[in-house]
């Protein structure tokens, strides 16, 4: 046995290096299976973290600003009033139509006067006779036929007589309402054989252009707003209507409870399309117009640590490889038609800015940002710094400094 012993040796050796080539292989290909596995597990998930995203752009420009001080106000004629007899009577006859334009002076409605204007015609007949008896005495006391105390009577008794026309005239012209100044007449409540008492009002009449509107301001605001300070008047029911006024007068005192004063314009109404009583929103020019960088509303994320929005530019973001950032998208020239862009060829980043005031739609930027920006105004919830993104512009968000709502 032992002189087989030394051949069966290099058999097992040859077996083991083998074994362990095979094992080393073995490890080698398991080895590399994970490290390519991880590779593409890493690329599929940087894939999956920032995929491309498409959002609508707006290149930031400046627009002029108009600084206004706002308030609520309410409509007010320049005249009117509602009008009733000074005298109890029956209506006699109801001269005019409800809701039409009268002049000075026209005949509204009348009360039966006939027994008024009976005795009017007497009281007219004594005072003629007076005047006969004054002309007379007069004649006489000048050749001494009466005397002076008979004279004096007979005068006495003219001017009484006059008088009493003249009360008898009041009488009658109270019977006939007229319209004491041009303008337009309501409903008229009144008919041709109703009774009406003294004070009922039977009619209101209401000059509407000019009108007034009269509305409060705070008392920091009153440096503000000066007699002759520009006003626009909107109300809701006249969509994308305004009105133009001046203020022509303010209350010289604050009110103690609420820190306001009360202020007046005169607003040309043309169309006579604001009533009083009319509730309206009312925007007072305060100083010149200022120039502010202007974008939609929708492009502003709002945050307790900071409003911020997102600058689009072109390329891919630096830590993927590429060479970098080079020149900003040009804006469309009509963003709402513009063509979408095909590829991830643009990339975002979170910039923080100040904000201003709003009008509208639109919100002024103060500070973050520069004229020529392309900022996405829509689908900023999808972004985070350097995701890219599709740029289409099909679609834009509200951008009016004066909506108003769209009946469907």
């Amino acid at each position: 046995m032992n002189a087989y012993a030394p051949s069966a040796r290099p058999k097992q050796t040859k077996r083991l290096i083998i074994v362990i080539v095979a094992v080393a292989i073995l490890f080698a290909l398991l080895i590399g299976w994970n490290t390519l596995k991880a590779h593409f597990i890493s690329q599929f998930m940087k894939s999956m973290a920032n995929p491309a995203q498409t959002v609508s752009t707006m290149t930031a420009e400046y627009q002029d600003w108009q600084p206004h001080v706002e308030a609520v106000g309410n409509v007010r004629a320049v005249h009117g009033s509602d009008l009733a007899f000074d005298v109890a009577g029956l209506v006699a006859s109801v001269d005019v139509k409800s809701g039409a334009d009268v002049k000075k002076g026209q005949v509204l409605i009348k009360l039966v006067d006939a027994d008024d204007r009976a005795k009017l015609a007497a009281l007219q007949a004594t005072a003629q006779l007076a005047v006969l008896t004054a002309k007379r005495a007069k004649e006489q006391l000048a050749v001494q036929a009466i005397s002076k105390a008979e004279y004096d009577t007979d005068m006495a008794n003219l001017k009484g007589a006059q008088a009493n026309v003249a009360a008898q005239q009041v009488l009658v012209d109270k019977k006939t309402l007229r319209a004491p100044f041009a303008g337009r007449i309501g409903i008229i409540t009144a008919n041709p054989g109703d009774y009406i008492n003294v004070g009922t009002t039977v009619v209101t009449l209401q000059q509407l252009d000019p009108v007034y509107v009269d509305f409060n301001v705070p008392q920091s605001a009153l440096d503000q707003v000066r007699v002759g300070s520009k006003v626009q008047i909107s109300a809701d029911v006249f969509k994308g209507k305004t009105f133009a006024g001046r203020v022509t007068a303010s209350d010289p005192k604050i009110d103690l409870a609420t820190r306001n004063a009360g202020v007046e314009a005169t607003v040309a109404n043309p169309g006579e399309l604001l009533m009083p009583g009319m509730f309206t929103k009312v925007a007072v020019d305060s100083g010149g117009s200022k120039r502010y960088l202007t974008l939609p509303q929708t492009a502003i994320a709002y945050a307790p640590y900071g409003d911020t929005v997102f600058v689009v530019h072109d390329g891919t973001p630096p830590e993927s490889g590429a060479e970098g950032k080079s020149a900003k998208p040009k804006p469309s020239a009509d963003p709402k038609h513009a063509d979408p862009k095909v590829g991830p060829s643009h990339y975002v980043q979170q910039v923080v800015v100040t904000v201003g005031a709003t009008r509208g739609d639109q919100v002024a930027v103060l500070s973050g940002i520069q004229s020529g920006d392309v900022v996405v105004t829509s689908g900023q919830l999808k972004l985070k710094n350097d995701t890219p993104v599709n740029i289409n512009n099909t679609v834009q968000p509200a951008f009016n400094p004066n909506p108003h709502p769209v009946e469907h």
